[in-house]
Parts: C-alpha cells; structure tokens; sequence
C-alpha cells in the first residue's frame, strides 16, 4: 500500500546506506544522502584532500555544507508510518490461516476470499477488487477456502437434496442429473433454520443447568451449615453432662462429621459433574456460533451434519444434591437428654450416636451409580414397581438414584423407575447378559449385519455402513454395545438388538436386505415375507404395483395405482421384473367391449377370461351359494358397500343371496352385504380356513411357534413367549388360536403368524 501511494521505493534509498534515507540533506550536485552516511564518507582517510559525489564523483575542493531537505524529510516521515499502518493491520499467515495466494517472500494472512478468481487476498492484494471496475463485480466473502468440484474443477455452488453433498453446475448434467438440486443459499437459510433452533435449545439447556447448579451449592451450603449447627448444638448440650458423658459427646460429633464429609464428597462430586455438562455445552454452543457466522455456504453444508445433532436438556440427566441424611433431628435428639436420669442418659447417648447412621436414607449399594449397567436381579419375581415392557434379561442405563429408587433407560422402556435393592451390576457379557433374545448367539469373531427393521442404528450408520454390510464382531460390551469391524469403517459402534449373524448361505443367496438394484423408475411392490410396512399399508397391498418416483437413503416414494405418493423402506419393497399371472408391467391397458370400445383400465384390476369362463356360469351364477364360506378377493382393494369391520383374511358364511348382492356373517361383522364378483370360496380343509394368509394345515394338537418374520403378535409376545418358544395347539376360532408353551398356558396368537413344527425342528429347538 505504501508502494502505491509513493511509488518506486528505491527513489528514496540513500545510495551508500541502500535503506530508507534518514535525516536526508543535499550537497551542490543534487544527491541526497543520510546525513550520517556522508559524513562518514568524507571523512575517510583515503579521501586524498578533496571531497567526491559517490554517485556523480564531482569534485569538491572543500567540505560542501549539508543542509536539510524538508521535502525528503517529509516523504520519508509520511512513508514510514505508512509502512507501520500496513504491518500493525496485517499479520503474517500462521499453520491454520489462510494465506494470501499473491504475497511473495512474507505470506500475510488473507482478508477476503474471490469466488470468481478462486483466491484469497491479504490487506494489500486486495485492493484491485475495490478499485477496478472489472474486478468490482466478482463476489468477495470472508478469508476461506474454495471448494472446487474434484470431477470438473467447478465451483462448487448448487446443493443436491438427493444425495446430500455439494456439485457444481456441470454435476447437473451429469450423475446428478434429475435429482432434486437447488442453490446452496437457499439449502444454507433453511439448515441455517434449523441449527438456529438447536443453538437455542443448547442455549435454554444451559441456563436450566446454572440454575440447577446454583440450586446445587445452595443446597450443600446449607447442608453444610446445618452439620455445623449440629455440632455446635452437640458440644453445648453433651459439655453439662461432665465426664459421664464426654465420651458419648465426642462419638455423637465423630459420626456427625463422618456423615458430613460423606455428603459433602457426594455433593463435590455432583458438581463437578454439573460444572462439566455445562463446559461441554458451552463448547457446544461456540462450534454451533462459529459455523452459524461463517459466511461460506459450501463450508456451512459440509459441516452441518457433524454439529447440528440434538443437545437437548435429555443428553445430559438432570441432577440434584440429595444429602443422605437431615442434622436438625440430631439436635433435637440430644436436647432431650438434659432431663433424663443418668442411667437414662447413658442408654439415650448411645441411642443418639447411632441415629446419626440410621437417619440416613438407604443408600444405593456402593456399586451401582449412574451410568452403570444393570438389570433386575434373577430373585426378583415381580418388581415393586411392575415389569413393564421390561424383563429380568433386559439391560438398561442407570439415569438417575434417588434415595433408594432409581431411573434405568431399557431399550424396551425409557425412565424405567426401579429399587436399588432389586437391582444388580452388569459387568461382562455372558449368555444371560445380552439385550435381546434374538442376539443371544452373537459372540466375538462373528460375521453380522444390521436387522432389516431397523431405519437408523442408534449410533448411526457411520462411513460406508449399510444394511447390505457384513462385518466381523471385534468387541462385545457389559451394556449390550458392540464393536464391529465392516470393510468400508472399522471399529464401527452398534448394539446386540440391532444386529443378525450372517451365516454363508445368506452371503451366497444375496439375501441382502437392501435390495442395490432398486432405481427411481423401477416397477416394484412390497415383499411377500412382510407383514406389515413400516410406514403401513394405506390403500396398498401385496399384490399392488408401483413405479418408485423417489428414492432417499433407505426410504422411498412409490406412485401405486390405489395411492400415490406411497412411503416405503428399500429394504421391504421387490422389483417386479417380468409379466406373471398376477404381475404386469405396463400399468394401463386398453380393452374393447362390446359396450364400450377403447375402455382404458389398469392390468391390477384385470384378469383373464378362458374359454370355460365363458361357457360356464357367469359371476351372478358362480359356485356360490347360501352357506358357503367365503371371504373378499385379495384383488379387491375397497369392497363396493365398504369394509366396515371386514377385513381380506376375515371368512363369513352366506346367509342370503339377491341378485348381484349377498348378505354374509363374519365373526366381526354380522349382516356384511357384498358382491358375489367380489368374493371367492374358502375352500381349504383342517381349520376350514382361507388359503393365503393362514395356514389351513395348522390344526388341534399340532406343535407351533411363532414365524420368524413376526417382530411382534398382534396379540404381544407375553411372558416368556419368543421366537423359539415351541408350543402345542389347544383350540382354533376362526383366525385366533390358543396355544399351551412350556412356560405360559392360554397364549393368545393368530394363525396367519405361526407356523408348524416337525419333530426334528422341535428336537433341535428344545435342545437349544
């Protein structure tokens, strides 16, 4: 900047010095020199009587007087504070700055960074950008570094929603063409939105944990006070008894102070816990500034993920000093000795000494705290405060202790209250000790992926980890977690319940249940094997097909014919690769009917007509005929007179025919009115039961269990009831059956949920 303003600095360099001219002063010829300088010059001994211009080497007989130039004086004043302006405003570029890209020799740290050049300039470079016009228009922002599209070597300015990460323009015609893209301003105001809230809450959390940590030394303060006051009490009152009870005095002081110091380590250390929580979320809060001032969208996106999960007040659990004992009683207790007799006072004293240690409220065993895992004790039939959806396998989290209650988190129940004294330490990882009853087989060394149930892991997916991974168990955990090493992230995080063994035949078969082949435009429909979707079936059913419009992680869009806009999981849903009997893949057909020529329809609702059906009876004239059993074709997506409480697996006998229309009673509906085109007979032997859902071969007396594909009966597991649970069939009404296991009697299932046992099935289970 100082060169700008005065141009060539050499100009002003004294000739002998080569610096900046000090003190400068003009001889005869016109050179200017250092006043200093000079004279040292001409004051050599070799100067041989005259005296030379070192530049010109005019010669002087005597000494020329040197007198002062003000105007060089001036310039060199004005130049060096110049030159001290520039360098108190710039600092040279440390490790972790970014420097400027135009600096040569001293690299200064950069101020502003150029979209349009793809560089970033320091306090000088700068400069061209304010002053010609040209460069006037390209979009400065503060210091940062431009990311560039590795693929096109582009600046990277749209955000693709499709794929979560930046592209630049050119991405756009190429692999994120057709994805849902807009610019990364209008991805950056809305995510801005959403970190703004989390800022907030972390903000609110805060200030709830100050107050909860003034609260805190308050109350030990008091407690404190009180212990005090308690002694204070003690030695006023045990000092009249003399030497008779000095030593009761001094027992009753001893276990006060022991108690207190108890309370107070206690206390101490629930603060510092507190003091902790409150630093961590302080930390928190300046990362979540720090990227919400950032003016660099690209920088903000990229980071977004990483700070902006919840850090709600439900990280961290709420705490409280709760002293284990109360010191007014104490003084009470020993003012009432001064009447007594002493033989009286002798046996009281030693009540006293001893209240201190009983006032204390029972305390959880030394080995449990919070933060450890436990389970309830095998012993314990029914737990004071009811099972719940836990059992005495479940392992959860100490939350919080009061007293001689305490909070546990269960996968199976969140704030689970319990008693300490019904609960035990998990410390290892045994058979007895895992999560879930369908992990008990996974140890050390085995091959495993995530369940295809589960949408999100609890600790995340990770880098590269999908439902399609397979890894090797490397570490199992007291509280149910586990170690796994996938070749795409090593040491990756997961727990018991959430994962499966993956045995060689569900790697040869590819049972993958992430199904890779599946692409917006496919035609697909919900796999036979599940039994419910996750986000349910709406208008849909097994047989319905759809073209997948969507597609985001392990979820996706699919437009049916019975409902648009349907929300799946990758996970759940089939490709429908070819034309069958029930699958067609075009989605439209056009018929002509002698009624009506050119009849547009869909292939679902269509089925084809032989030559028999039309010889044979029509719909009105079918088989069907008044005490029947029927039920409504798997076809039919809404019956013409509505469900009412019908349902496709409910079976109805006929009670009255009309026409087209028939009256049928079903168990769940009496006076059901139909239509005869809409209803097929249930013509399955053994239970008389329908063909598709429910197993007409399960009958009274046959050995069951639940299949595997169940996650849950309709009518829950009850006690003790899993998937390898081996029971007899006792009775069969309709759809329910009742089932006598080994350790529940009466068990309440469906038959569309359970399966049939064989004798060397049930063999291998038992043994199990």
């Amino acid at each position: 900047m100082a060169e700008a303003l005065l141009g060539d600095p050499d100009q002003y360099s004294c000739s002998i010095c080569l610096d900046l001219l000090k003190d400068p002063v003009t001889i005869p010829c016109g050179h200017s020199y250092c006043r200093s300088c000079i004279n040292e010059c001409w004051n050599t001994k070799d100067r041989k009587g005259t005296y030379k211009c070192p530049q010109c080497r005019q010669d002087y007989n005597s000494k020329p007087s040197l007198n002062k130039n003000t105007i060089l004086a001036e310039i060199m004043e004005k130049l060096r504070n110049t030159k001290l302006q520039v360098s108190d405003a710039q600092s040279l570029a440390g490790p972790r700055d970014i420097a400027c890209d135009f600096c040569t020799g001293e690299v200064f740290k950069a101020v502003k960074s150029c979209l349009e050049c793809r560089a970033s300039y320091c306090e000088v470079h700068v400069h061209p950008h304010f002053n010609i016009p040209a460069l006037k228009k390209h979009k400065l922002v503060k210091a940062t570094v431009i990311s560039i599209c590795p693929k096109h070597d582009k600046l990277l300015e749209v955000y693709c929603r499709t794929d979560q990460n930046c592209v630049c323009m050119h991405c756009l015609m190429d692999d994120h063409k057709g994805h849902d893209t807009v610019p990364s301003t209008i991805e950056r105001n809305e995510k801005q939105m959403k970190l703004t809230d989390t800022q907030t809450k972390v903000k609110q959390t805060i200030q709830a944990k100050e107050k909860e940590l003034q609260k805190m030394k308050m109350d030990i303060a008091s407690h404190s006070d009180s212990a005090m006051d308690a002694v204070k009490n003690s030695k006023k009152v045990f000092t009249e008894f003399v030497k008779l009870i000095e030593d009761k005095c001094n027992e009753v002081i001893e276990k006060i102070k022991a108690q207190e110091k108890a309370d107070l380590d206690q206390g101490a250390k629930l603060q510092k816990m507190m003091e902790g929580e409150i630093t961590e979320l302080k930390k928190r809060e300046g990362v979540l500034e720090t990227l919400l001032q950032t003016d660099n969208n690209i920088h903000f996106l990229q980071n977004y993920e990483c700070v902006a999960s919840s850090s709600g007040s439900d990280e961290f659990p709420s705490l409280s000093f709760q002293p284990c004992c109360s010191f007014e009683d104490i003084s009470k207790l020993v003012c009432e000795l001064t009447g007594r007799m002493e033989t009286t006072c002798i046996r009281e004293i030693t009540k006293t000494g001893n209240k201190v240690s009983d006032l204390s409220i029972n305390r959880p065993p030394c080995d449990i705290e919070v933060g450890d895992s436990v389970r309830v004790k095998s012993s314990v039939v029914i737990p004071t405060h009811k099972w719940g959806s836990v059992s005495n396998i479940s392992i959860g989290v100490v939350k919080k202790i009061q007293g001689k209650f305490l909070t546990v988190d269960f996968p199976e129940q969140k704030n689970w209250t319990g008693v300490v004294s019904e609960m035990e330490r998990v410390t290892s990882v045994g058979s007895d000790l895992l999560t879930n009853n369908s992990s008990v087989d996974i140890k050390v060394g085995d091959r495993v992926r995530v369940k295809p149930s589960i949408t999100t892991p609890k600790h995340n997916w990770g880098r590269n980890v999908t439902h399609k991974s397979v890894g090797v168990v490397k570490d199992i955990k007291g509280d149910g977690s586990l170690v796994v090493d996938f070749p795409g992230h090593a040491n990756w995080k997961g727990i018991l319940s959430e994962m499966e063994r993956v045995t060689n035949d569900d790697e040869i078969n590819g049972s993958s249940s992430l199904d890779s082949n599946i692409k917006i435009g496919d035609k697909v429909r919900v796999k036979p094997s599940v039994v419910t979707p996750t986000h349910k079936w709406g208008a849909v059913t097994h047989k319905s097909i759809g073209v997948v419009k969507k597609i985001q992680g392990e979820s996706l869009t699919v437009d049916f014919p019975e409902q648009k806009n349907w929300t799946g999981m990758v996970s759940e849903m089939e490709i429908v690769a070819s034309a069958g009997s029930d699958i067609k893949c075009d989605r439209s057909l056009i018929v002509d009917f002698p009624e009506h020529a050119n009849w547009n329809e869909i292939y679902s609702e269509m089925e084809l007509v032989t030559k028999d059906d039309e010889f044979g009876s029509s719909s009105l004239e079918s088989n069907i005929k008044i005490g029947d059993k029927v039920c409504v074709k798997p076809s039919v997506v809404t019956p013409t007179h509505k469900w009412g409480a019908v349902t496709h697996k409910s079976i109805g006998v006929i009670k009255k025919i009309q026409g087209e229309s028939l009256i049928i009673d079903f168990p769940e509906h009496k006076n059901w009115t139909g239509v005869v085109s809409e209803m097929e007979l249930v013509t399955g032997t053994g239970t008389g039961l329908s063909t598709k859902d429910i197993l007409v071969d399960i009958k009274v007396g046959d050995r069951v269990r639940v299949k595997p594909s169940i996650t849950t009966p309709k009518h829950n597991w009850g006690e003790h009831v899993t998937h390898k649970s081996v029971g007899v069939v006792k009775d069969i009404k309709f759809e329910d059956v009742i089932v006598e296991f080994p350790n529940h009697k009466g068990w309440k299932g469906i038959l569309s949920e359970m399966e049939l046992i064989n004798d060397s099935e049930a063999d291998i289970s038992g043994s199990s």
